[in-house]
């Protein structure tokens, strides 16, 4: 059924539909979350940026603002037209303005699911094995709007007992700006120990099927067998490809239907979109995000 929906999808967007709201665009921006160096994530999109402009008839722009928030503001001010949302970053935009932009796409993994995990790391010459290691320890995290790398781990690391707040237990929280960075700064010894996404699936030695770690990995950034995980999340559910609600209709239509068309026309295109392997795409709804929405709202209280 989701096969035959995203080929259904995907076929209209290469027809030609009628602007139903009587208005276009002159041109379509793409906001790229941060948490890897800004060519890589360029490098990454430039075939979805040529893809879409050819597709589209517009000229279509790259924007890599310096954090999460960057494209956060840029979806609610109107100056993003879409992105890949992780799925507090999506929860943030929903809590500012319901009716900014609306959740379509969703990656799958190649068994089928589209959950993924924040995973704590050290290295693996640093003795530290688990989070009973990290007592007075400094432990990074990737930017206070993102799921893995900061919204679960602070809900589920306190909940098993180790405190997060002013140096109880770990000797100092420190903010890297992003997946990259934390897995730089971990590896080169610039904090104890970190947290990243990865999909779970795999081998730990390759970085795992997709994800932060596996794009480093590719990156030539990292060594797996240098690094030891030392925690992992319960299943979080990955977060969605967003467009903003007011773009018109067809645009959307032929958006969608070439990101999930991407997968099966060009993987090369589909593995740096998507972070590594992954069996492709489906679509997804507000409704998916539910759970990581109250609990972005029980962490503001």
């Amino acid at each position: 059924m989701k096969k035959a929906l995203i080929t259904m999808i995907a076929s209209i967007a290469f027809s030609t539909v009628a602007v139903a709201d009587g208005h276009s665009i002159d041109e379509f921006r793409i906001g790229l979350l941060g948490g890897e160096n800004t060519q890589d994530r360029l490098n990454n999109y430039e075939c979805v940026r040529q893809k879409a402009e050819d597709l589209l008839g517009v000229p279509v722009k790259l924007f890599t603002p310096a954090d999460y928030d960057g494209v956060i503001q840029g979806l609610l001010g109107g100056t993003l037209d879409a992105s890949w949302l992780g799925a507090s970053s999506y929860a943030k935009t929903f809590l500012a303005d319901p009716d900014a932009v609306e959740p379509v796409l969703v990656k799958v993994n190649v068994d089928g699911g589209y959950g993924y995990y924040s995973v704590g790391f050290a290295r693996k010459d640093s003795g530290i094995e688990n989070l009973d290691d990290m007592k007075g320890k400094v432990f990074a995290f990737g930017d206070p709007n993102s799921t893995s790398g900061f919204l679960i781990p602070s809900i589920e690391i306190p909940e098993a007992g180790y405190s997060m707040d002013g140096g109880d237990y770990f000797g100092d929280i420190q903010f890297s700006g992003g997946h990259e960075q934390t897995i730089v700064g971990v590896n080169a010894g610039n904090f104890d120990a970190g947290v990243t996404w990865a999909d779970g699936l795999g081998e730990w030695e390759d970085g795992y099927n997709s994800g932060a770690l596996r794009s480093a990995v590719d990156s030539g950034l990292v060594d797996m067998n240098d690094l030891v995980q030392i925690w992992q999340s319960k299943p979080i559910p990955e977060g969605p490809f967003v467009l903003r609600k007011s773009l018109p209709e067809d645009v959307k239509i032929k958006f969608t239907g070439l990101i999930a068309s991407i997968p099966a026309l060009d993987p090369d295109c589909a593995y740096g979109m998507l972070f590594g392997d992954a069996k492709g795409v489906m679509p997804i709804t507000h409704d998916a995000y539910e759970v990581i929405i109250e609990a972005r709202k029980l962490k503001s209280q």
